[in-house]
């Protein structure tokens, strides 16, 4: 199947709703917050700094880089225009971030114009990641900064035991919805390939407890191999079910594996 977040505004607008909450869902949790707080603690920047974020989504990450960066500059980019109207009426608070609907490869900016550039959660996302990359070296400064975060999808699980049945929930999530889930074996390679000096990389878990975190994952595929008939309406409502029992119990687990680089444009 063909990932949704390549062309989200096709996806219609109760997609673009239910995703952005579950954005905001997913950057509060404190492992998210951590995971953002620490790339960004690594910037050194002035008041007259220019930050960017490409494929910003409705603008969970951009609202806490603009909260960061004050009274520096922030703009956030992203292809569709329902998350970017999303994302306008969610950061009304911030004077110093604007948010503007631009294609990750073809940003409407000026060669050598940005000191960073964060993607967060997009490279996976991406048919093609190096043309990203390639146009963020293009608008960075000499000396720029480009963070990329993203999941390790290949590692996603919400496995209890051998053969659990959620956690086919998992690996439909990351069939739908993910383009490439092995991006993250291959950043260092593609962030080098670029010119880049890579001066950071790790990786941090994130454990899934709570049903706000997890639920879309569960619904969102349990329904969708029901509408495409390859499971019947009775294990469908079983697999979410199965869900609720957990979480009533307290047992809810999922994984994910979340990677930072932090490179250099050189000079």
């Amino acid at each position: 199947m063909a990932d949704p977040f390549q062309n989200v505004d096709a996806a219609g607008p109760e997609f673009i709703k239910i995703f952005a909450d579950s954005m905001d869902v997913r950057q509060s949790d404190p492992a998210m917050e951590q995971i953002v707080a620490t790339y960004l603690g690594k910037l050194s920047l002035s008041d007259d700094s220019t930050l960017i974020e490409v494929g910003a989504g409705a603008g969970a990450v951009a609202r806490r880089i603009a909260a960061h960066a004050d009274p520096a500059q922030v703009v956030a980019y992203d292809p569709s225009a329902g998350f970017i109207e999303e994302a306008k009426a969610r950061a009304r608070d911030h004077a110093n971030l604007r948010f503007e609907v631009a294609d990750g490869a073809a940003l409407p900016r000026d060669d050598a114009s940005t000191d960073v550039v964060i993607m967060h959660t997009v490279l996976t996302h991406v048919v093609d990641p190096r043309a990203l990359i390639t146009e963020a070296v293009r608008v960075l400064r000499s000396g720029g900064t480009l963070i990329a975060c993203d999941a390790d999808f290949s590692k996603a699980t919400f496995a209890h035991f051998p053969n659990d049945p959620l956690d086919a929930c998992a690996r439909e999530f990351v069939r739908s919805f993910v383009t490439d889930p092995y991006l993250v074996g291959k950043l260092r390679g593609l962030l080098s390939g670029a010119g880049l000096g890579l001066e950071f990389f790790d990786v941090q878990s994130r454990v899934v407890t709570t049903p706000q975190q997890m639920r879309p994952w569960v619904e969102m595929t349990a329904n969708a191999m029901q509408e495409r008939g390859e499971i019947g309406p009775g294990l469908a409502q079983a697999l979410i079910a199965e869900h609720e029992r957990r979480a009533e119990a307290g047992v809810l687990y999922g994984y994910q594996a979340f990677a930072t680089a932090i490179a250099r444009k050189p000079g």
